[in-house]
């Protein structure tokens, strides 16, 4: 057998010349979006950092119009210009980005960031020599991340990035004549670093002030751990995606073998294997489910997305988040709780597009030995049957911190 290539990475010999430090940002193909908005934004809380016209640089984006709409909406969870992306479905299959994707297809995107931009690079090489689809490569405005596109074999857009904008104390994101270093080919290294961008602006008489800068509609009504919130509750994480495939061979070889990420656990459920992969300490930030399962758990068919998750500040938090969602024409509902190892309380709603997102409060963490906790009872019983408290374990709060404040 042959001995699989390895790359050198500031010095570390890894089978892959990037390393996925974590899930990036998540984006789905809708066909409303302005009730995705007020989804997203007014019911769960994320916020709106950029809304981009795709229309303004496109060469038919007149015609683009007539379709539908050819905004794309960046939204955020925390300081990250975007942690969750969405747009119209029939506009971005008119500007072709939907060629190779099958009918029930809806991901815009699947995100992993790595720790460098050479990393990047390196992967662009990477993914042509090992004959994987790339969709493009450069640096996205707004966002300022750079990139590279490949796809699976199923047709869902990955993208390995370095380098997301921070959105700060002001709430306000880049200003547009920031947006004119952004790149449609491979970039030459080195570039230059972020500060000078700003510098360069500064000199030039940019307002950097005049970015987007979203507004609550709801009112502050919810004492929050201390905080006055418009919500119950605060999303503090996201992620992970679960996917239906077609070929569990063919998508585990994938974000295995080609993208990096590990084994954690594998489920039976009625038969079928469930296959949960990490790419840090967190149980999973990818789940692979067969296809065969999406009508059994009684998902929509037209899409291979099986769930969406968000993590909340705490298990009070995801207690107190259910009657708000309710009121707010979200349900919550149950899926079978060993679909979910490594999380031991949740439940999931329906966004305005028929996609489950799944609410939870706290993952197991996976540590230098790379083992899984042992198997636990997991917790099918809906939220009013839960205990008021639950006892901690070594890993509870524990994994990737929200960092700044929570509003």
């Amino acid at each position: 057998m042959q001995a699989q290539e390895r790359y050198n990475l500031g010095g570390v010999m890894l089978p892959q010349p990037f390393k996925i430090r974590r899930l990036g940002h998540f984006g789905l193909n809708v066909d409303d979006t302005q009730a995705c908005l007020d989804f997203y934004c007014n019911t769960l809380g994320f916020r709106l950092s950029d809304p981009e016209d795709l229309a303004l640089r496109h060469p038919d984006g007149a015609k683009l119009k007539e379709i539908g709409d050819t905004r794309l909406y960046f939204t955020r969870h925390g300081t990250d210009h975007h942690s969750f992306v969405f747009g119209d479905r029939r506009v971005f299959n008119a500007m072709g980005r939907g060629a190779r994707l099958p009918d029930d297809v809806t991901v815009n995107q699947l995100t992993w960031q790595v720790g460098s931009l050479a990393e990047v690079s390196g992967g662009i090489d990477y993914f042509k020599q090992k004959d994987v689809p790339i969709n493009r490569v450069g640096r996205d405005m707004p966002g300022s991340n750079w990139h590279v596109y490949p796809y699976d074999p199923e047709g869902h857009r990955n993208e390995l990035y370095y380098g997301m904008e921070q959105i700060g104390w002001n709430n306000s994101s880049k200003p547009k004549d920031a947006h004119a270093r952004g790149f449609r080919e491979r970039p030459s290294l080195p570039q230059m670093p972020e500060h000078q961008e700003v510098d360069r602006l500064r000199e030039n008489g940019v307002d950097l002030d005049s970015g987007h800068r979203p507004r609550e509609v709801l009112p502050l009504q919810y004492d929050v751990d201390g905080i006055l919130l418009a919500r119950p509750f605060k999303i503090v994480r996201h992620g992970p995606v679960k996917l239906f495939c077609k070929d569990m061979a063919a998508m585990e070889h994938f974000y295995t073998r080609i993208m990096g990420l590990q084994v954690t656990e594998e489920v039976l459920f009625e038969g079928q294997r469930c296959v949960y992969l990490r790419c840090n300490s967190e149980h999973h930030s990818l789940a692979l489910l067969p296809v065969s399962l999406r009508e059994r758990l009684g998902l929509q068919s037209g899409s291979t997305t099986m769930s969406f998750g968000v993590q909340l500040g705490s298990y009070r938090q995801l207690r107190d988040a259910v009657a708000f969602l309710e009121q707010r024409g979200a349900p919550v509902f149950m899926l079978p709780a060993e679909l979910s190892p490594g999380i031991e309380h949740s439940y999931h709603v329906r966004d305005s597009a028929g996609h489950a997102v799944q609410l939870y409060w706290t993952m197991e963490q996976v540590g230098w030995d790379g083992r899984p906790r042992p198997k636990r009872q997991p917790v099918n019983q809906p939220p009013a049957q839960w205990p008021e408290t639950v006892d901690g374990q070594s890993d509870s709060y524990m994994g990737e911190p929200f960092l700044g404040p929570w509003a």
